[in-house]
């Protein structure tokens, strides 16, 4: 679950890290009234739920309150990489020495927390990673242990960060770990984390995934979704308690475990093509949940074609194959559908499939060989 940068400064301000006062606003005259509240020069700042905001004019520094109108008047509604600015965050404007870099997010290939600086805030860190990676600090915290000071200074010298500065900006990042740790994140970022001209280190943004399966453990923060920015897609599967994840090619997938589903999702891109979403329908085979599923899938109009990947274990196949013909029964399905079905039952699912003879129903024996069909079939409907 990603945060607005107002909720994650929220959980910044309860951990006691330093950020500026501001007041989230929904039209023209609360932006207006928000900067009276303040005083003095404001920022007018875009709140949508993906970076980029200040490179398409999603924020605007202003000097009194008629300008912070106007300023709110224009981003109100403003696209932002298809996501559209229906809130604000007026926030007060604070004199900035430096721009730094800090994040904690988690390495799954190291299975650890990683630790993230650089001097060179304000940039992507993307950029800064290609073009200067010896300005980028990185360090892993081994979970059993903790974050301890001396994470704290190996990363800042690694960095760079002068001497004088350390003190101040040592108990800051402890507690930025803090949130990563007790708020179960998986990203908590600041681009940019600034020294003030009064010396001391405030958090002018703030970048904050919360790990989804862990807020049963946080309903204060579950509370701050905003189902409304939801993808319709996403928002439906998760009134039906799927996993669903939406990306950018024409080929739908099913599959049952977390794990089976993105490997298909790799095997398609070998097969030459990409992936529009992928969904895990998780155990039981009903076809009122295969049903369900598939019209999440296919309600993403750039999905061409399906490929339905089972691997049977306490999921039976034959009982897969039987939600799977409901299902078709039930709707009016048409896009064509790659089945490939192994382990329990197999066999029985799929003489099952052949006997109904569906047109839009092709069955394969190997991942490889569906993920091929999958994808040819999508090439040959777009």
């Amino acid at each position: 679950m990603d945060l607005y940068e107002h909720q994650g400064k929220e959980l910044f301000a309860k951990a006691g890290i330093p950020v500026a006062a501001g007041y989230v606003a929904y039209t023209v005259d609360e932006a207006r009234a928000a900067a009276e509240k303040l005083g003095g020069v404001v920022v007018v700042k875009s709140q949508v739920l993906v970076g980029g905001r200040g490179k398409v004019g999603g924020v605007k520094v202003v000097k009194d309150p008629a300008s912070a109108a106007e300023a709110a008047e224009a981003i109100l509604g403003l696209d932002i990489k298809g996501h559209i600015t229906r809130r604000l965050y007026i926030e007060a404007g604070v004199k900035i020495a430096k721009e730094y870099y800090f994040s904690v997010t988690f390495d799954r290939s190291a299975k650890m927390p990683l630790l993230m600086l650089t001097t060179m805030g304000g940039m992507d860190v993307e950029d800064v990673a290609a073009n200067h990676p010896d300005k980028l600090a990185r360090l892993h915290v081994d979970p059993a242990l903790g974050y301890r000071g001396f994470h704290g200074v190996q990363l800042m010298s690694e960095a760079g960060i002068p001497v004088e500065e350390r003190k101040a900006l040592a108990p800051m990042l402890a507690a930025l770990y803090g949130v990563f740790q007790q708020d179960d994140a998986m990203l908590v970022e600041v681009n940019p984390l600034v020294l003030l001209e009064d010396d001391t280190f405030l958090a002018a943004d703030a970048k904050v995934t919360i790990d989804d399966n862990a807020l049963f453990r946080h309903p204060d923060i579950e509370a701050m979704r905003d189902l409304a920015a939801m993808d319709p897609q996403e928002q439906a599967a998760r009134e039906h308690h799927l996993a669903y994840v939406k990306l950018d090619g024409d080929v739908g997938i099913l599959g049952n475990g977390a794990g089976l589903v993105m490997s298909t999702v790799d095997v398609i891109a070998q097969a030459g093509g990409r992936p529009a979403n992928f969904l895990d329908v998780g155990g039981g085979a009903s076809a009122e949940k295969i049903t369900t599923a598939l019209e999440i899938v296919l309600s993403n109009d750039k999905v061409n074609s399906v490929l339905f990947n089972i691997f049977g274990g306490i999921t039976r196949c034959d009982e897969v194959a039987k939600g799977l013909l409901g299902a078709l029964d039930a709707t009016t399905i048409t896009a064509p559908i790659v089945v490939r079905l192994d382990g329990t039952n197999a066999e029985e699912g799929r003489a099952l499939l052949a006997e109904a003879a569906r047109p839009e129903i092709t069955v394969e024996k190997t991942m490889l060989e569906a993920a091929a069909t999958a994808v040819r079939l999508a090439k040959e409907a777009s």
